[in-house]
């Protein structure tokens, strides 16, 4: 039976460094978006709350109007009772029917003047609420265009980027396979903290990538011999030899160009 071929440090950092890769332009292909995605979403709820605004003022007005006809009504109503207290006022018999007929008939003039009020308020009411409707939908007309022109831009970006975007999420998950599960975990959580999510960086002009702090020239060399995975002191970040880093750029560029 065959021995299992053990994986040497060297093909960790290598597979390490191409994950590195991998992850980055995934990263840079995000970044490309920025916030857009926010924008639009924020946009779209915008103009979904500006459409309910407009619902409910129209449900408003539809209310006021309705209350302005059951006034309407009102009106005809007392008026009608005017004209027949009025006349029943020819054939009455005495004084205090007379009376009787004359507070019915005042009481009913007070209700087509508190219905008439009522109306100019309900008028000046639609009056307002029209001013709003119209400073809603011109409102809302500009944040629709201005809706539009986003999501165009993010529509552009991503049939330009989500297909390579979608190759590189595969191929990351593929290299994470075939690298040690602690590995993998200690790489996600450095690229969580770290300032770009750059979890594994060469050494260049003798400090890790990003960073100013010098590496002593006998770390260096233990970094270019590849015998053991070491990690920046400063910012925890894996480290690899120039010459790795290179290599697989170069390797790892060719499957990018196949992506896009």
């Amino acid at each position: 039976m065959a021995k299992k071929t053990e994986v040497t440090v060297e093909e960790k950092l290598r597979a390490l460094f191409d994950l590195q890769l991998i992850d980055s332009r995934i990263d840079e292909i995000r970044n490309v978006r920025g916030e857009l995605p926010l924008e639009v979403e924020d946009l779209e709820d915008e103009v979904a709350g500006m459409n309910t605004r407009l619902d409910k003022l129209s449900a408003d007005l539809e209310l006021i109007e309705g209350n302005i006809k059951d006034k309407k009504i009102l009106i005809d109503e007392a008026k009608s009772l005017i004209k027949k207290y009025t006349a029943q006022q020819d054939n009455v018999r005495n004084n205090r029917e007379y009376n009787s007929l004359s507070k019915e008939v005042e009481f009913q003039e007070l209700e087509i003047q508190l219905a008439e009020k009522h109306i100019k308020e309900f008028k000046a009411q639609i009056e307002q609420k029209n001013v709003v409707i119209d400073e809603t939908k011109e409102r809302l007309a500009e944040r629709v265009e201005h809706l539009k022109h986003k999501q165009g831009e993010l529509d552009e970006i991503l049939a330009e980027t989500e297909k390579e975007e979608k190759s590189l999420i595969k191929e990351s998950t593929k290299y994470e396979k075939n690298i040690e599960e602690r590995l993998v975990k200690a790489y996600k959580r450095i690229r969580t903290n770290v300032k770009n999510g750059l979890a594994v960086v060469p050494v260049e002009r003798g400090a890790s990538g990003g960073s100013f702090f010098t590496i002593p020239p006998q770390v260096q060399m233990e970094i270019a011999s590849r015998k053991k995975i070491i990690t920046d002191e400063h910012s925890g970040r894996i480290l690899v030899d120039p010459e790795l880093a290179e290599q697989e750029r170069e390797k790892m560029e060719k499957l990018f160009s196949k992506m896009k």
